[in-house]
């Protein structure tokens, strides 16, 4: 049996979470949650997301990019908080009306149409990200600078993802992301940390990115200084790294770190990471993720973990372990 059509098995839903039944194909361990209100994953098992980095090796360029960063004297600092800050999301049924998006970026962006109305919680500051899923598709549909316009919807950019997909958008395209990824996979989300267990990649900004990226990113938006990260790198917390005066909620977040890590996604301050809005996030909890000293990550090579420069899919092993850590 192939690993893709290991991946393809059958899932079964229960409380809301995705639970794989090939036993073999990924050991024990908590599973993945569906997106709230939804049965949909967010993409298959074995999409670079969800990807155990835990035991890839460091970079070679690890240090350098950290010092472009600031590592040594920055913190992380979480992007999201009481009592609306952070990124919305929408989820709406097949049935949703649809919208044609007048783009910036139209030979970029994927056409549509968009389920995009005037009641479509848009994030509050400059990107003004619009995030909806089709809980009965599992097509994911995001936006950047979406503005409704008195129902003559404008946005720079949009991108439209198939969440049981591996496929990545075409080389060089951006999406509602400088770094031409989906954004919903990569937030922390409250459920998920009251479940207990994070199991995805984060997404982070960087102040300085050059003009490369790498798998699984698409776009660079950066400058010719190769000493600042590409789109696309990924920084996993040193397994080290003391959580023991932590809560039980800040090292949920922590353990996603140290087995999933930081995706670069996007040009801006060093070391934020994003979540979605919701109310009941913590100043205490956010307190406790602002301790975190940057200079505690370090980047992953992973390219030894890609199937194909196109897709998103990993090929897992000894060396790029199954997304549920045993």
């Amino acid at each position: 049996m192939t690993r893709r059509t290991i991946g393809l098995l059958a899932l079964v839903l229960s409380a809301g979470l995705v639970v794989p039944t090939s036993v073999a194909a990924r050991p024990a361990g908590p599973p993945h949650a569906a997106v709230p209100g939804t049965s949909c994953s967010l993409f298959p098992f074995d999409n670079v997301w969800n990807m155990d980095i835990s035991k890839l090796p460091v970079h070679a360029k690890s240090d350098v990019w950290k010092k472009a960063m600031h590592a040594g004297k920055t913190k992380l600092h979480p992007d999201f908080g009481p009592p609306s800050y952070g990124i919305p999301f929408n989820v709406v049924g097949g049935g949703a009306a649809t919208n044609q998006i007048d783009f910036t970026y139209a030979a970029e962006s994927d056409p549509g149409p968009y389920p995009f109305n005037a009641a479509t919680p848009i994030e509050g500051g400059s990107d003004r990200h619009a995030l909806t899923v089709d809980s009965d598709t599992c097509v994911l549909y995001e936006l950047f600078n979406a503005r409704w316009n008195g129902g003559n919807p404008t946005a720079g950019s949009g991108a439209i993802f198939d969440l049981n997909s591996n496929d990545l958008r075409p080389a060089g395209w951006t999406s509602a992301d400088a770094a031409g990824l989906p954004i919903l996979p990569g937030l922390v989300r409250y459920d998920e940390v009251e479940a207990g267990y994070i199991g995805h990649a984060i997404r982070v900004t960087s102040d300085c990115t050059s003009r490369n990226y790498l798998w699984p990113a698409r776009h660079q938006a950066g400058v010719r200084d190769p000493r600042c990260p590409p789109m696309g790198a990924r920084f996993r917390l040193k397994q080290g790294f003391d959580v023991s005066s932590y809560s039980k909620n800040a090292k949920v977040v922590l353990d996603a770190f140290k087995h999933f890590g930081l995706i670069v996604a996007d040009n801006g301050s060093d070391w934020y990471f994003q979540g979605t809005v919701d109310d009941r996030w913590t100043n205490g909890l956010m307190d406790q993720l602002k301790r975190v000293p940057a200079g505690s990550f370090v980047a992953v090579n992973e390219a030894g973990c890609k199937v194909s420069s196109g897709s998103g899919q990993y090929d897992y092993g000894p060396k790029c372990p199954s997304p549920n850590p045993a």
